[in-house]
């Protein structure tokens, strides 16, 4: 994916990482349109940072289809889409009405992501040197059991998206994996940990690697491969006993 001269369209992008790499990905020499639920927030980052934002709720594909006709309508050279909006909830899987919690996570990060990719990839097959960039996470490959459903989807994010690279491995439309590792936003409503990656940090690193390898499947910070690779180095017994401070 090339990193200047874009028109991206990212779905969340309000805050934390998606904010951030809106701001990024503009200051690269992109047109970034963000999106989002709150209309006051979508104004005030309009008003502050210069991002266009529409409105969009990922779990109504309704809003979905209408985010699709404004944004290709105010932009026809879209050419890049990324699946940033997500939420990440604890559960206590003993108690029966954690399921509400699942069933709107799935909505959010799993059927929002295959509902936005559904909706632009027909569009984005018309267009040059475009991409879809999906956003898993390091508890893809190690869940935290404390958000079982939030690593599930991330999970399923990942299968997804190797099956859509697969799929248009004759197109031009290139397929990233965006996979964060913990991260210092406030994804989860509260402070974040300080021991999580700051989150400029973790900016700086991945819009690096999105310059120096442009033909990248999947975009990991160092921090992630703790995670990441666990399995395929025969790690992920210790990895979860560590991750979840059991045993």
């Amino acid at each position: 994916m090339r990193t200047t001269g874009n028109t991206i369209f990212m779905t969340g992008g309000t805050s934390g990482i998606g904010l951030g790499l809106a701001r990024k990905f503009r200051d690269l020499g992109n047109t970034v349109i963000i999106s989002g639920r709150r209309q006051d927030l979508l104004d005030r980052i309009a008003a502050e940072d210069g991002i266009e934002g529409i409105p969009l709720d990922v779990a109504d594909p309704d809003s979905i289809a209408a985010a699709f006709e404004t944004v290709t309508g105010k932009h026809p050279d879209l050419n890049v889409v990324v699946t940033m909006a997500g939420i990440m909830r604890a559960e206590d899987l003993h108690d029966p009405a954690h399921l509400a919690t699942s069933e709107e996570t799935i909505g959010i990060n799993l059927l929002g992501t295959i509902r936005t990719i559904t909706a632009f990839t027909p569009y984005l097959l018309k267009q040059s040197d475009a991409a879809i960039v999906t956003v898993s996470s390091g508890l893809a490959f190690v869940p935290l059991v404390a958000t079982p459903t939030y690593s599930a989807t991330k999970a399923a994010v990942h299968s997804y998206t190797q099956s859509l690279r697969i799929q248009l491995a004759d197109t031009g439309l290139q397929v990233i994996e965006l996979v964060p590792p913990a991260v210092q936003t406030n994804l989860m409503g509260h402070e974040p940990d300080p021991e999580w990656m700051p989150l400029d940090e973790y900016l700086d690193e991945s819009v690096n690697l999105f310059q120096t390898q442009p033909d990248a499947d999947e975009i990991l910070v160092n921090r992630v491969r703790f995670l990441r690779d666990a399995e395929r180095e025969n790690r992920y017994d210790e990895v979860i006993r560590i991750l979840n401070l059991v045993g």
